[in-house]
C-alpha cells in the first residue's frame, strides 16, 4: 500500500473540498494515485447525495444571469435544506453556473420526471417514423427509439444535459457533487429563461 502523507490527503482535500477522513480513505483506495482519488470521492459523492435526495430542501436563493448584449436572461431557484448554505460562496456560485447552464443550452424540463406524457409520445412518434424512414427493420426500431430517447432526455432536461463548464460530467452529475460537499439535499425547482422577442412560447418550465 502506498504511504498516503498529509501532504497528499491536504492536496486532495483542497482540489475536492471533502473530509481529511475522505480524503486518506479514497487515496487508500486509489493506491495513492490523486487524480484517481478524486474519481473515488465522486463516486461515493453521487451514492451519497442518493441517500439525501429525499430530505426536504426550504432554504436556497434564487438566481439570475444576463447574457452580454441583455437579449438573453435567465431565472432560477436553487434549494437546499439551511439558510447558512444558501449564503456560502460555493452555493452562489452553483446557483450562477445552473443559470448560465440554462441560458446557454435552452432545457425545456429540469428532470426526466418531468417531461410530459404528451411531449414523450410525439418524440417517440416522432422518433419510431424516423427509423421507419431509413429502413430499420421493424423488430428493432423500439430498441432503436428507445436509445434516441436517452439523447432527447440530454437535450430538453437540465439534469441531463453535459455541463457547459465541464462536458465530461452532467449537470446532475455536478449538483450531487455539491451535495456530497455541503452534506445538504440540493435541487433545482423551478426556472423561466427569456429570450427578446420570444413571446409565442412560455418563459421556461417549472420543475417538481
Amino acid at each position: 500500500m502506498a504511504d498516503i502523507t498529509a501532504q497528499l490527503v491536504k492536496q486532495l482535500r483542497e482540489r475536492t473540498g471533502a473530509g481529511m477522513m475522505e480524503c486518506k480513505s479514497a487515496l487508500q483506495e486509489a493506491n495513492g494515485d490523486l487524480a484517481e482519488a478524486e474519481v473515488v470521492l465522486r463516486k461515493r459523492g453521487i451514492a451519497a447525495a442518493s441517500k439525501k435526495a429525499s430530505r426536504a430542501t426550504k432554504q436556497g436563493l434564487v438566481g439570475s444571469y444576463i447574457h452580454p448584449g441583455s437579449q438573453l436572461g435567465v431565472l432560477v431557484e436553487v434549494n437546499c435544506e439551511s439558510d447558512f448554505v444558501a449564503r456560502t460562496g460555493e452555493f452562489q456560485q452553483l446557483v450562477h453556473d445552473i443559470a448560465m447552464q440554462i441560458a446557454a443550452a435552452d432545457p425545456r424540463f429540469i428532470r426526466k420526471e418531468d417531461v410530459t406524457p404528451e411531449v414523450l409520445e410525439k418524440e417517440r412518434e416522432i422518433q419510431r417514423a424516423r427509423a421507419l424512414a431509413e429502413g430499420k427493420p421493424e423488430k428493432i426500431v423500439d430498441k432503436i427509439v428507445e436509445g434516441r430517447l436517452s439523447k432527447f432526455y440530454e437535450e430538453v432536461c437540465l439534469y441531463e444535459q453535459p455541463f457547459i463548464k465541464e462536458n465530461t460530467i452532467t449537470m446532475g452529475q455536478m449538483i450531487a457533487s455539491k451535495i456530497a460537499k455541503t452534506g445538504e439535499n440540493i435541487t433545482v425547482s423551478r426556472f423561466s429563461r427569456f429570450k427578446l422577442g420570444d413571446r409565442d412560447e412560455p418563459a421556461g418550465p417549472a420543475g417538481a
